[in-house]
């Protein structure tokens, strides 16, 4: 569900209820040609929120339940035995598929999934087209950490990079690009205007660092601030990269998470 987005110039608006979040819009102002310098602050407004849609429904278990619970508890002990979680005890939530298409340059929108308290990882299979060849950094991504006032993070898969945003309103009313500690943080995909790209996608927070997995393949560790809290709202977004068309269009599939119980 998008809402209106809200343009630059527009004043902060603070949301004191989680009960009525439930889909934003928030933009970003960063060039295709030229990478997020770490430094740089990128001016981004507040995003509004509605307050009559409530968070995306988990999906209702079927014959193989069994069987899909014993997957799910497998790939939270691999992330354990890896050291990306602390432990795989815990809570496993699956998801209804996520589609969304947008064309307004710059900006992102999502959708409410839940909760987390502390540890968690989501993932997806993230399938996304652009409607343009040149359009900036954009697809499928994830916002967790969002907070009444709204702060969050955003983490996005492009075709050449994972884009991962500091959303701080706490102080001021910019995104800081988060820095990268390990890892290349680098993919390479086809152009999504000529045929849709397609990826396994994972982001995995442990307390103040995240993992960024795609297609089972660790493309990058970052270290969020440690005055910044990251359990909050947790979303699946997306980031449209042109105003043509239908701009950016994300799918994604088989989506379900884990929120550990420390």
């Amino acid at each position: 569900m998008k809402t209106k987005p809200v343009s630059v110039i527009v004043s902060v608006l603070f949301i004191m209820s989680f009960i009525s979040i439930a889909c934003g819009a928030q933009a970003i102002a960063e060039p295709t040609s030229t990478p997020l310098p770490t430094a740089t602050k990128t001016l981004v407004p507040t995003a509004t929120f509605t307050a009559t849609a409530t968070p995306r429904p988990t999906r209702t278990p079927n014959l193989a339940a069994t069987q899909r619970a014993e997957e799910l508890n497998a790939e939270a002990q691999k992330y354990v035995d890896l050291g990306y979680l602390s432990s795989a005890e815990g809570k496993f939530e699956e998801y209804d598929d996520f589609s969304l298409e947008w064309a307004q340059m710059n900006w992102y929108d999502f959708e409410i999934l839940g909760q987390s308290e502390g540890e968690f990882f989501i993932s997806a299979h993230a399938k996304w087209s652009s409607a343009y060849r040149n359009a900036n950094v954009s697809g499928c991504g994830y916002v967790f950490g969002l907070q009444a006032n709204g702060d969050h993070f955003a983490v996005f898969l492009d075709r050449s990079k994972i884009l991962f945003l500091n959303a701080d309103y706490s102080t001021s009313n910019y995104s800081y690009p988060v820095g990268l500690t390990r890892g290349k943080g680098s993919v390479k995909f086809e152009n999504p205007a000529d045929n849709p790209v397609e990826a396994d996608f994972t982001l995995i927070v442990k307390g103040s660092y995240a993992y960024i997995l795609v297609d089972g393949e660790v493309i990058g560790e970052y270290t969020l601030p440690q005055n910044r809290l990251t359990g909050g709202i947790v979303a699946l977004s997306l980031l449209s990269g042109t105003n043509k068309d239908f701009g950016t269009r994300c799918e994604m599939t088989n989506v379900h998470a884990f929120f550990s119980e420390n």
